[in-house]
């Protein structure tokens, strides 16, 4: 199997069950569950459930999909013009129900991409995505945000 899609369906799914919900980001304004959250709506957009304009020129998003798909590592700090300066509250009333939405939806990611090899949603800054693209950039984004809690080196 892929090792990125062994990262993101064994491996990373373990590091956040085992995260403290206290932890603090080695950088950033989000907590441990806000950080869950947000990767939670990072695959809502890639399930095609989340749009977002980002009213790129068509430069600007062949740029970003460049980055994207490279494996250059997001830097820390790395800001996201579609966030707010200061992170909303957590949606969820507890890490673990934040860890229980995060992997409904990862589950729902592989089963709907998986079920259709066709099938592409479109990422914001960068232009549709089908299975590969989003397997790298989510593999990307999930590495980044371990970085941040200590989850990994």
């Amino acid at each position: 199997m892929n090792s990125k899609i062994d990262f993101l369906k064994l491996v990373f799914p373990q590091m956040l069950h085992a995260l403290d919900p206290e932890a603090k980001g080695a950088w950033g304004k989000m907590n441990a569950q806000q950080m869950v959250e947000h990767l939670t709506e990072s695959l809502y957009i890639a399930n095609g459930k989340l749009y977002q304009n980002t009213e790129l020129t068509p430069e600007q998003t062949e740029k970003v999909r460049s980055f994207f798909l490279s494996d250059k590592p997001f830097r820390e700090n790395t800001t996201n013009h579609l966030l707010p300066d200061v992170p909303p509250p957590a949606r969820n009333a507890s890490m673990v129900d934040s860890i229980a939405e995060f992997d409904k939806e990862l589950d729902l990611f592989f089963v709907e991409f998986e079920g259709d090899a066709t099938r592409q949603t479109l990422n914001p800054f960068a232009g549709p995505f089908g299975f590969k693209e989003w397997v790298h950039l989510l593999h990307k984004h999930f590495v980044h945000h371990a970085k941040q809690f200590g989850l990994m080196e």
